[in-house]
C-alpha cells in the first residue's frame, strides 16, 4: 500500500537544461515520499513555438511540452517517441509528414493503441482546420518546418478546449504522467502570449526571450515593402524562401506573382501596431552559439504587444504550491529567461519568503550568454532582485515601478539582508570552468554552501552534475533536522 505523500517540493525551471535533472527529482519523490511541482514560464518564443505564436497567439509552450514529454515513463516509450518527434527542416516535407498524422499513415502511430491514436489524430484534425481558416496564400501561411509534434498537439488541444490547462492535462494523461506525484504548472495560465524584455546596464533593451538567450535571424514574414514568402513550389530547394517585390506605381505586377488574394496584407495573431520583433518567427537558432551580450542584464520585465511594461498575475496554483511546500529548488538553466520570468510575477517572492523552509539554488555548471563573468554571489543577487521585484509589483502601480526598481537600485547590504529569505542553500560544482563561489561570503549572508564534484559533459568543456551526488546532497538537505549537520560522504561537503 502506497503511503500518502507528506512533503511537497516546488522546482523553478525552464525546459531543456533542467530536463537533465528530472531523474534526480524523481528520485527525491521516491525516497522522501513527496510530491513535486514544476513551475515553468510561458515566455518562450523560439523554435516551432514562435510559428505557433505568430499564427495562433497563445502561450509559449515549448518548455512546458519539453518537461511533460521528459516525464513520460519509459514504459510508455511509443508515446514518448511520438511526442518527442520533430517534423523535417524542409517546409514542404514537413507539411507532407503532417498530413500522414491526419490520415493515420504515419509510422509513428504503429506501436500506439488504436484508441489513443484516434484521440491524438482528432486533436491534429482540429489544428488543421484552424490552420486552414487562417491561411491567406501567399502572404499568410503556416510553416511546419521543424515543428515539434508535442507543440502541435498542445496547441490543437488548447484551441479545441479553450483551456491551456486542459491541454496540459490531456498530454499528461495520454503520456501516463503520474500527476498525483508530479505536476507541471505554467507560471501564468492564459490563452494569450506573454513576452519579456531585458534591460542591460548600458541602457539597451532586448525584446523577446529568444533574442535575449539565443539570438537568430528572423524567419517570419516581415512587413512590406519586401515580403519573404515560403515557396512551397521551389524546384531546387524546398525549404528556400523567395522574395516578393511589390510593383512600383503605374506598373503591372509580373504574372508569376499574381494570386487571387495576393493583395491581402499579412494576417497573423499579433495585434496591429505590435512590435515587429514580436511578429518574427524564430524557427532557426542555435542553443550552443553564445554570442556575448553588449552589457550585463539589469532586469527582466513583461511587456504587452506594443512594448509597454505590464505585470501579469501568476498561476494561482503555482502560488499555492509554493505556500504549502517544504522546499523550493531553483534548478539549472538560463538565469534570466528560465527562472526570472516566474520569479518576477506578483506574489511569488512573498510566497517564497514566507512559505518553504528550504530554498535551494542549484548553480549552473558553466556560464552562458546571460551570465558571462558571473560568480556564485551574482546568481544569488539576481534571484533576490527578481523576488523583491515580485513583492514590489504586488504593492505598486505600474507607473511607479520604474521609479522603485529593486533590480537596478539594490546595494549589496540590502541584498545581503534579504538573501536568506529566498535562498538557504547554494549547491555548486567545484571546478575552474564553473562559476566561482566565495564560501566565506555565503556564510556571512546566512546561506549554506554545498560543494559537489561534477563531471565533464559530452562537449567536454562544460561541467555537469553527477546525478547520484546531487541527489544525495538534496536528500541530505531535506532530511536534516539540524541545518548544520554534515554529511560524511566525500562526494559533497556542507559549510
Amino acid at each position: 500500500m502506497t503511503n500518502t505523500p507528506s512533503r511537497k517540493i516546488v522546482v523553478f525551471s525552464g525546459g531543456s537544461a533542467a530536463n537533465s535533472l528530472v531523474d534526480v527529482f524523481n528520485g527525491l519523490i521516491e525516497r522522501n515520499n513527496c510530491t513535486l511541482s514544476y513551475i515553468i514560464p510561458i515566455s518562450d518564443n523560439g523554435g516551432s513555438s514562435s510559428e505557433l505564436i505568430r499564427v495562433f497567439g497563445g502561450p509559449g509552450i515549448g518548455d512546458i511540452r519539453s518537461r511533460l514529454v521528459r516525464l513520460i515513463p519509459p514504459t510508455n516509450a511509443p508515446i514518448l517517441h511520438f511526442f518527442n518527434h520533430r517534423l523535417p527542416p524542409s517546409s514542404v516535407q514537413a507539411s507532407a509528414e503532417f498530413l500522414t498524422l491526419l490520415d493515420l499513415t504515419s509510422p509513428l502511430y504503429r506501436p500506439i493503441p488504436t484508441p489513443q491514436a484516434l484521440l491524438i489524430r482528432s486533436i491534429f484534425s482540429h489544428l488543421h482546420l484552424e490552420i486552414l481558416k487562417r491561411i491567406r496564400p501567399p502572404s499568410s501561411t503556416f510553416n511546419f518546418q521543424s515543428a515539434a509534434i508535442g507543440n502541435l498537439f498542445l496547441t490543437g488541444a488548447r484551441l479545441l478546449t479553450g483551456s491551456f490547462e486542459s491541454a496540459i492535462y490531456l498530454l499528461a494523461i495520454i503520456g501516463g504522467v503520474d500527476e498525483s506525484r508530479t505536476a507541471v504548472l505554467p507560471a501564468i495560465v492564459s490563452n494569450f502570449t506573454h513576452h519579456i524584455s531585458a534591460g542591460l546596464t548600458d541602457g539597451t533593451i532586448i525584446t523577446g526571450q529568444n533574442a535575449i538567450s539565443h539570438p537568430s535571424a528572423p524567419t517570419a514574414l516581415p512587413e512590406s515593402p519586401n515580403v519573404a514568402i515560403h515557396s512551397h513550389s521551389a524546384a531546387q530547394d524546398p525549404s528556400a524562401t523567395a522574395t516578393f517585390q511589390p510593383p512600383q506605381a503605374g506598373s503591372k505586377p509580373p504574372l508569376q506573382n499574381h494570386h487571387p488574394i495576393s493583395a491581402y496584407p499579412i494576417e497573423d495573431a499579433t495585434l496591429p501596431g505590435s512590435l515587429p520583433t514580436l511578429r518574427a518567427s524564430q524557427l532557426q537558432f542555435s542553443k550552443s552559439a553564445d554570442q556575448p551580450l553588449p552589457a550585463p542584464i539589469s532586469r527582466i520585465w513583461y511587456i504587452n504587444p506594443y512594448g509597454q511594461e505590464m505585470q501579469p498575475a501568476p498561476n494561482p496554483k503555482a502560488v499555492a504550491a509554493i505556500q504549502s511546500s517544504d522546499a523550493v529548488i531553483y534548478s539549472i538553466g538560463s538565469l534570466y529567461t528560465s527562472l526570472a520570468p516566474s520569479l518576477i510575477l506578483q506574489g511569488i517572492g512573498a510566497a517564497i519568503a514566507h512559505g518553504p523552509r528550504f530554498k535551494i539554488l542549484i548553480l549552473n555548471g558553466s556560464l552562458d550568454r546571460e551570465t558571462e563573468g558571473f560568480e556564485g554571489v551574482d546568481f544569488i543577487k539576481a534571484v533576490v532582485r527578481c523576488c523583491d521585484a515580485s513583492i514590489s509589483s504586488s504593492s505598486s502601480s505600474s507607473s511607479s515601478v520604474a521609479h522603485n526598481d529593486p533590480i537596478s537600485n539594490h546595494d549589496n547590504d540590502a541584498i545581503k539582508t534579504r538573501a536568506k529569505s529566498y535562498i538557504t542553500h547554494l549547491i555548486y560544482i567545484d571546478h575552474p570552468t564553473a562559476p566561482s563561489v566565495d564560501r566565506a561570503r555565503l556564510a556571512d549572508w546566512g546561506i549554506e554552501g554545498v560543494r559537489l564534484y561534477g563531471r565533464k559533459g559530452a562537449d567536454n568543456d562544460k561541467m555537469r552534475y553527477d546525478e547520484k551526488a546531487l541527489g544525495q546532497a538534496l536528500g541530505a538537505i531535506l532530511g536534516r533536522r539540524d541545518g548544520r549537520e554534515r554529511s560524511r560522504r566525500n562526494t559533497l561537503e556542507f559549510g
